[in-house]
């Protein structure tokens, strides 16, 4: 068919009339009256079953005069060096049967092919069908051959057109009715999706607000008093079928809802003990702790509260790494953990150093940066004690516990490597883990040293700033050591609580109250119970009246209780600062800041009013003073004879030499074994 069609249409026909640019409007013609033979048999069949033919089909014959047909044509000529927008795809309409219509136009062009007599015998029909022609398709369609009348090649660029045209137009017809009915399917899904995440959203407020009574919803108390609490019956039954965790989960949450507005969901004839008791009972078999530490952690919050920091406690924290700004700036370390494929962001706005990592593709703790002592693994709440303490360039700072030095080496860099640093931990064997990061991280003012905290007033002390990270239970830091959750017991707590009060006496004696920077504690620990944190800093105050608490300077956190369980503390124990798990996304921490002002003498001091206030460790470093500020002190020979026979005795024990019994005058009568 192109062959055909481009071997006829080489030779110019006879010009229906004489105009300037015969060969242009010759050709014209021709394509327009192979256009219209084609388009009319096409319209007629859409709008009739029996197709008509085309130049009958148009109208009456006489509706359109020979002058007016050729102005047409003029003027369409004329105006066909000004470009219009083609817009014949949006005037065309699916044929039902394609195929068929090809045939109809591959006659047609054969008929025009075999019988050129036809046209000129046809001139006036034809000039009729273009105008008409014309007056349909000139706001849709203007040829691009038809801009520029004297290029003289323009006729192949013609039947090209035409044929591209014709093959798009079946192109594009299929992509549009299947882009309709994509266009119908997806509306449809995005409504169904809307109704969806509508019916979830009220099913969620529906059952999922807890405690909060909702106006003209007074059906909904029918599904409030269907929980009751499991009977004795029901108790053994567990205990020797075995619970289901589902179903004491679910329990778990029954009860938390009941508790949340006890005096509505409440039973009438079960107190609030009695849930109590079987939630806690629940929490042990559910979170696996001991029944003692359960209870102790629960009344720290609300019932509510309780369970989310249970649940939060089941989650490993995110891992998080500190910059080393000794070496590198945090824009660069993070730019060259991210070429080894490591997917991190800034931790928050309260930290400059901090960057929480959320995957790696190579191990983040051997890495080139981190052997090259650009960063450090360490958790977010090890952060905030450094913060609170703030050393400053060239101060003398204690860290009285610093294993495995990530508070110690963060202090440094905070220090410009100037300064002094005294980096202690009273077991000697986790030194070597503190000595290697001091020396990968290139801290140059640490002194490693390992002594007992409790010895330091004597070993040394006039330190500007001292940090406390007191040794602990360890129950704000569950998720990292669950072990903790049934090998801490009662005494355990006693034990650390005494620890911690003489380490605390002992920190305070260490700092300098004169020192012109600084005269500051920092007293932390990585628990959240009562008995460890507040208690201690409570017992601190009282024994040191010249210490006082003051903002710990941390922008987050929850104030410190200042009163729990009918037992009130000083009121400014709310300077004080807690981190938990479920609310701050980081291990549970305790930290506080202590300014150590100068001792007042006092003017008449007497045993019995001091020691009743100042009850507490005996025999300990650090301990009261009140004996020798109460006045002048006389010396009796008695009882330094005593003391020196004992301390002769304890001599010679500690050389090895046998220690005879005490003889009458009170000597021993020493022998080499």
């Amino acid at each position: 068919m192109p062959g055909r069609r481009s071997r006829n249409k080489q030779g110019d026909p006879a010009p229906l009339e004489p105009k300037p640019n015969t060969a242009t409007g010759t050709r014209a013609q021709k394509r327009k009256a192979k256009e219209d033979a084609v388009k009319p048999a096409k319209k007629v069949k859409k709008a009739a079953p029996a197709p008509a033919p085309a130049p009958k089909g148009k109208g009456k014959g006489k509706a359109l005069s020979m002058e007016d047909a050729e102005a047409l044509l003029a003027q369409f000529e004329g105006a066909a060096g000004a470009p219009k927008p083609k817009k014949a795809k949006k005037a065309k309409v699916v044929q039902p049967e394609p195929e068929s219509e090809s045939e109809e136009e591959e006659e047609m062009v054969s008929g025009q092919e075999d019988d050129e007599g036809e046209w000129e015998s046809d001139e006036e029909g034809l000039d009729a069908l273009d105008g008409l022609e014309e007056l349909e398709d000139d706001e849709f369609d203007v040829d691009e051959d038809d801009e520029d009348g004297e290029r003289p090649a323009a006729q192949e660029l013609v039947f090209s057109d035409e044929e591209s045209s014709e093959e798009d137009e079946d192109e594009d017809e299929a992509p549009a009715k299947s882009n309709k009915l994509s266009a119908k399917r997806s509306r449809a899904l995005e409504a169904a999706a809307l109704r969806e995440a509508a019916d979830a959203e009220a099913e969620l407020i529906r059952t999922n607000i807890a405690g909060v009574a909702q106006p003209g919803h007074e059906d909904d108390d029918e599904d409030d008093d269907d929980f009751v609490l499991p009977t004795e019956e029901d108790k053994a039954r567990e205990a020797k079928e075995g619970q289901d965790a589902q179903v004491v989960h679910g329990r778990i949450r029954d009860i938390v809802r009941v508790l949340g507005d006890f005096k509505r969901f409440g039973s009438k004839t079960r107190s609030r003990s009695e849930y109590v008791t079987q939630l806690l009972e629940d929490i042990v078999s559910y979170y696996g702790y001991t029944p003692f530490l359960a209870e102790k952690l629960f009344h720290l919050f609300s019932p509510d509260e309780a369970i989310s920091f249970f649940d939060a406690n089941e989650t490993p924290r995110p891992v998080t790494i500190r910059t080393n700004t000794l070496k590198t700036r945090r824009r660069d370390l993070a730019q060259s953990l991210i070429n080894r494929g490591v997917s991190l962001e800034p931790i928050g706005k309260w930290t400059k150093v901090g960057l929480q990592v959320f995957e790696s593709s190579v191990p983040i703790g051997a890495t080139p940066e981190y052997l090259a002592g650009h960063y450090m693994l360490q958790s977010p709440s090890s952060f905030l004690p450094v913060i609170a303490l703030a050393p400053q360039p060239n101060e003398r700072v204690l860290d009285m516990a610093s294993a495995p030095g990530g508070k110690t080496t963060y202090m440094s860099a905070l220090m410009q490597n100037t300064g002094l640093v005294f980096a202690n931990d009273a077991n000697n064997a986790r030194t070597k883990s503190l000595s290697a990061n001091v020396h990968r991280l290139g801290c140059k003012n640490v002194v490693v040293c390992s002594y007992d905290g409790r010895e330091f007033p004597k070993v040394l002390g006039g330190f500007d700033r001292v940090l406390l990270d007191s040794p602990c239970s360890g129950t704000g830091v569950v998720s990292k050591d669950q072990s903790v959750k049934v090998n801490k017991t009662e005494r355990d707590f006693a034990l650390l609580s005494h620890l911690q009060k003489q380490l605390i006496l002992c920190a305070i004696d260490s700092v300098n109250p004169n020192s012109a920077t600084g005269g500051y504690l920092v007293y932390s620990t990585c628990s959240v119970t009562v008995d460890e944190n507040e208690a201690v800093v409570e017992y601190a105050l009282k024994k040191r009246p010249h210490v006082k608490l003051v903002p710990a300077g941390l922008e987050f956190g929850v104030e410190g209780f200042t009163s729990f369980r009918g037992k009130k503390f000083n009121a400014d124990m709310h300077l004080t600062r807690r981190f938990y798990p479920h609310v701050h996304n980081m291990e549970g921490f305790f930290v506080a800041k202590l300014k150590v002002g100068k001792r007042q003498k006092k003017t008449t001091p007497a045993k019995d009013e001091v020691e009743p206030g100042l009850v507490g460790i005996e025999g300990e470093e650090g301990g009261d003073d009140a004996a020798d500020e109460a006045g002048d002190v006389t010396f009796n020979d008695e009882e330094d004879q005593k003391l020196i026979e004992d301390t002769r005795r304890r001599q010679l024990k500690a050389k090895g030499l046998r220690v005879p019994a005490k003889g009458k005058g009170g000597k021993p009568a020493a022998t080499k074994a």
